[in-house]
């Protein structure tokens, strides 16, 4: 080997090296300067909640100041452009919600996103399952008594919601599909008036959260009927299942949270993302936060949430086709 040849190879592995140092230290020192998150909730809800204490948490490890902003409103369409206009190197974060990547795309002949080319998901940030709520003196005891009173009276009951496409609008849509019932739906303007008017009996039920009905269950306004999950909540162990309340088997509601990042990171300061946002995750300020929305973690693998994330469009899909619901 000549010394040519040697001081070539020196050369390049001193190269390598350094770029591999360099694109290491840029990872360790992100990030250098403000992060903001942007989301498509209102002030004072729980995704915002939620949101606000992950910029804290982040802001305190990251040692920059991150920054939750607002941008409710249009389908969250708003808060997806502001994003997608925004840095793209992973100090503009954005929320994002089931919907917007597994119930639009049916929803909506042409989308003003790309829910697969556009978003990098960074971390599921929660998950929480919904609860059929009646009043207090509701003549149904189990949902086996609503589906029988449908079938009796199709079109004549009635369940809420606070917009078209949202997981309680799809998911008692596809209650109706698994029953072969047929029930009005009615919009509110927010939630706090969908459940009271559940509470008074303006509507028969509606599908809550126990972040957004449990203050008026807590209240003794209204009766958490059944669980629409797989299994018992542990925070209402004396709630039924939906299939133990003689509803169907497999019927499951559930909305989640995610962050997302551009897609093209760098890998590492895409990892870094990740596993400090899941680092904050466990941390026992966020244990109380979730337990106080009704939400829970969404431990899960990219591969996993990828498999979720299709698995649910397709249920959005065949439930949107059959009911013939758009929003364009």
């Amino acid at each position: 080997m000549t010394n040519t040849f040697r001081r070539a190879l020196l050369s390049a592995g001193l190269a390598t090296v350094a770029l591999a140092a360099a694109f290491g230290a840029s990872a360790q020192q992100f990030p250098t300067k403000p992060v903001r998150i942007i989301t498509p909730f209102p002030v004072g809800g729980g995704p915002d909640g939620v949101a606000r204490l992950a910029a804290d948490k982040l802001s305190r490890l990251w040692g920059q100041p991150v920054v939750v902003e607002n941008r409710p409103g249009g389908n969250g369409f708003i808060a997806i452009d502001a994003w997608k206009r925004g840095a793209k190197d992973g100090t503009d974060l954005l929320v994002l919600d089931n919907v917007h990547l597994a119930a639009y795309p049916a929803l909506f002949k042409k989308l003003p996103y790309d829910p697969q080319k556009d978003f990098d998901i960074a971390l599921p940030l929660f998950k929480t399952h919904f609860f059929f709520t009646v009043p207090t003196n509701s003549k149904y005891k189990t949902v086996g008594d609503i589906i029988a009173d449908a079938k009796a009276n199709p079109g004549k009951l009635n369940y809420g919601s606070w917009s078209v496409g949202n997981p309680v609008h799809l998911g008692s849509e596809l209650f109706e599909s698994m029953t072969g019932t047929q029930m009005e739906h009615v919009i509110f303007k927010e939630t706090t008036q969908l459940y009271t008017s559940v509470a008074t009996g303006d509507i028969d039920f509606a599908l809550g959260s126990a972040g957004t009905a449990g203050p008026l269950y807590r209240a003794g306004k209204l009766r958490l009927l059944a669980f629409a999950a797989p299994k018992r909540s542990a925070d209402f162990p004396d709630i039924p299942t939906v299939a133990e309340s003689g509803g169907p088997k497999d019927f499951e509601v559930i909305g989640w949270n995610v962050i997302a990042v551009p897609p093209g990171l760098p890998a590492a300061t895409s990892e870094k993302i990740r596993k400090d946002l899941a680092e904050i995750l466990k941390d026992k300020d966020f244990v109380e936060r979730f337990k106080t929305f009704g939400y829970e973690s969404f431990p899960t693998t990219p591969e996993q949430f990828r498999a979720t994330v299709k698995a649910e469009t397709q249920r959005f899909g065949d439930v949107i086709r059959k009911a013939n619901i758009t929003l364009d």
